[in-house]
């Protein structure tokens, strides 16, 4: 009976729910607001530049209890109990610590009065503080430290948030990755022992301040996120500094583990423009967490179904096969290129042929792989320190189908664009093919919830639903293409989707209309962006549900009527998880991507695939995917290609303003002065 019921609940969910909470914005951690730490602050090695990650490089139990320590005494300090998670590099869930009297639900907002979506959604305190920690983690590397606060500064709507008519944020959309329901991340089996990542967040990435990167030694090894205030949000304004009680406490918890001074974000430009990290530091902390007393009884660790066994885990080395990131066997080593493997620490992603006629073959797919490898390594990275340096991303290949060919990445590359690169590939394909409007059409509107409180526990509530045929319908009117997204006649890159998804069209110009992706502006957010959103609602929804009866704290009302009641350790509610597919589209499996940095793959005339790139600058990734695919090409023999420049995006003038296809750096190239690289091409 039960079997049955949790059955009629997964249809109903799956028909009815819409897209789930993906962490999306908010603020970060750091030192003082002067940019420099107070003399109490423990030095941190500045030299590393990729390569000093190694066997010893993790967070160990004792550094586990040092970080949630120092933490706990802040939160004390504050009045403010708290939710505290550890990670480890990739992503595997570490410590999860619960503070007596912390807040269980904290509020998804944008403070834009804003209605759907993610909005004024309630979601567990412990996911909010995992996201956290997981979004430090992942945005770092030894060359750049960004903390959740950065993340919220470049999702935003214009980049500042609070300027006027400046483009977006240059990471417009990446909240949207990591994915609970993803294809290619890893799901931690909750045993004593972490596993091989990167792993699956359960909201996403986050841009509400509280998360930080945690350093050894000069390189990464996790992140630390706080859940203490009653909203999950983001900085609409940069020009002031907030007190956040959220990163003050992480704050502390990096004392002896903050991420080097001159890696921070705020040594850092982009677009001219210095990224922030924190607004606060050690100075501004009203404990002293150098000092911190042991934990007590003033809280416990707690089990987080799916993530965490309720016992702190020693974290894995990054970089070693066990963490599910490595160095790459001999036909790509001598590119300095690494591998996601599996427990086995066998290659995931390695190089093999697609399907269909005139499918890309495994060499192909190899030689695009060295070729995009060859070009990053010559590349000029623009987010990393030392001014200098070589790009660092992940690379993707896929069919035209959207099926994983090969992925492979250079050293140090930050661990999201894995995740990201892949679902640009995905996404240029997708656009670029004659399947993309039947696909979409045929997929069930997304069923926004809304989440309250009461004596039975948490009540999930459908508030609406957003048709996802009406974006196909709204992009033909727009592009003034009646066989839009059919007929495969358009090739698209991500810039060029990207255009299409922004709340204002041209990019940035406030006053304009949306594009057709996006929804306008009155009824935009971060945390309701559109088709993006839309595509992958109703299974994040179904991973919050599953969450929330596993924790016996979830009771289910679709238009006002109770569907399943709250369950109890008596009578529990089983609902199983969700599976390995975001969208019911096997093409775009762990969603979409909406900022630059992929191109579409062709045989001739004939769309084969697409190649996502992630990493160091959107500009560079647009380089990157769109150079190294020329360069295969010749090393080919014109095998395969760009797209033919008649039938790029690029040649669309929608609202008469015209669609971009790619945008390469100037004088890219760190051993040579050439401009120009990609005209003509």
């Amino acid at each position: 009976m039960a079997g049955k019921r949790a059955n009629r609940l997964r249809m109903a969910l799956s028909m009815a729910m819409s897209t789930a909470l993906l962490a999306a914005c908010g603020g970060g951690s750091g030192p003082d607001s002067s940019g420099t730490a107070p003399p109490s602050a423990p030095p941190s090695p500045a030299g590393c530049t990729g390569s000093c990650a190694g066997a010893q490089s993790f967070l160990t139990l004792t550094d586990i209890d040092t970080i949630v320590r120092q933490a706990a005494a802040e939160a004390q300090a504050n009045s403010t109990p708290a939710t505290i998670a550890v990670v480890d590099r990739v992503g595997n869930v570490l410590a999860v610590y619960r503070m007596n009297g912390a807040r269980a639900l904290v509020k998804v907002t944008s403070n834009r009065n804003v209605t759907g979506g993610l909005e004024n959604l309630d979601v567990p305190a412990e996911l909010a503080a995992i996201a956290k920690a997981i979004t430090g983690a992942y945005l770092s590397s030894e060359g750049n430290a960004f903390s959740t606060r950065t993340a919220s500064q470049i999702v935003q709507q214009h980049f500042n948030p609070g300027e006027s008519n400046a483009p977006s944020g240059p990471l417009f959309g990446v909240q949207f990755s990591q994915l609970p329901c993803s294809d290619f991340m890893t799901r931690s089996s909750g045993n004593a022992s972490p596993g091989p990542g990167p792993n699956r967040s359960p909201l996403g990435l986050s841009a509400d301040a509280g998360g930080f990167p945690l350093y050894k030694d000069g390189t990464p090894v996790g992140g630390i996120g706080v859940a203490a205030d009653e909203t999950y949000s983001l900085d609409l304004r940069i020009s002031d500094f907030d007190r956040d009680v959220d990163e003050l406490i992480a704050t502390a918890g990096t004392f002896g583990y903050a991420a080097p001074v001159n890696r921070r974000g705020d040594a850092i430009t982009a677009d001219g423009k210095t990224f922030r990290f924190s607004d606060v530091g050690f100075g501004d902390l009203a404990s002293s967490p150098g000092s911190a007393p042991p934990l007590g009884s003033g809280g416990a660790y707690v089990p987080v179904a799916a993530y965490f066994p309720g016992t702190p885990r020693q974290g894995l080395a990054f970089g070693q096969p066990g963490s599910g990131i490595r160095p790459a066997d001999a036909d790509l080593a001598d590119q300095d290129a690494f591998v996601i493997v599996d427990g086995a620490n066998q290659n995931r992603f390695a190089p093999r042929a697609g399907t269909g006629p005139n499918a890309l073959g495994a060499e192909e797919v190899r030689t695009l792989l060295r070729e995009a490898l060859k070009v990053a390594n010559r590349a000029r990275a623009q987010i990393r320190q030392p001014f200098g340096t070589q790009a660092r991303v992940s690379i993707s290949i896929v069919d035209a189908n959207g099926t994983i060919l090969g992925i492979a990445r250079t050293r140090d590359a930050p661990v999201f664009g894995l995740d990201v690169s892949l679902q640009k590939a995905r996404t240029a394909a997708f656009y670029s093919s004659a399947a993309a409007a039947g696909l979409l059409t045929a997929l069930p509107a997304a069923t926004y919830l809304n989440a309250g409180t009461d004596a039975a526990g948490v009540q999930l509530r459908s508030v609406g639903t957003s048709s996802i045929a009406d974006y196909v319908t709204a992009t033909r009117s727009f592009l003034g293409l009646p066989n839009a997204l059919a007929d495969g006649a358009i090739a698209f890159s991500d810039r060029a989707g990207g255009n299409l998804s922004r709340p204002f069209y041209p990019d940035g110009i406030i006053g304009r209309a949306n594009g057709p992706f996006s929804k306008p502006f009155e009824q935009w957010s971060p945390f309701a962006v559109g088709m993006q959103l839309d595509l992958v609602y109703n299974q994040v929804a179904l991973h919050l549900a599953h969450y929330l009866n596993q924790q016996f704290r979830a009771a289910l009302f679709l238009d006002g009527a109770l569907l399943v009641p709250a369950p109890t350790p008596e009578v529990p509610v089983p609902l199983p998880d969700i599976g390995f597919n975001c969208t019911g589209v096997p093409n775009i499996a762990n969603g979409i991507q909406i900022f630059p940095g992929s191109v579409p793959i062709y045989r001739g005339e004939q769309l084969v695939g697409g190649i996502g790139i992630s990493g160091d600058g959107v500009d560079q990734d647009d380089m990157i995917a769109f150079l190294g695919l020329h360069n295969a090409g010749l090393a080919l023999n014109g095998a395969i290609g760009n797209a033919p420049p008649n039938r790029r995006a690029d040649t669309l003038v929608p609202q008469g303003a015209r669609l971009r296809y790619v945008q390469c750096p100037q004088a890219p190239f760190i051993d040579s002065n050439e401009q120009n690289v990609c005209e003509g091409k």
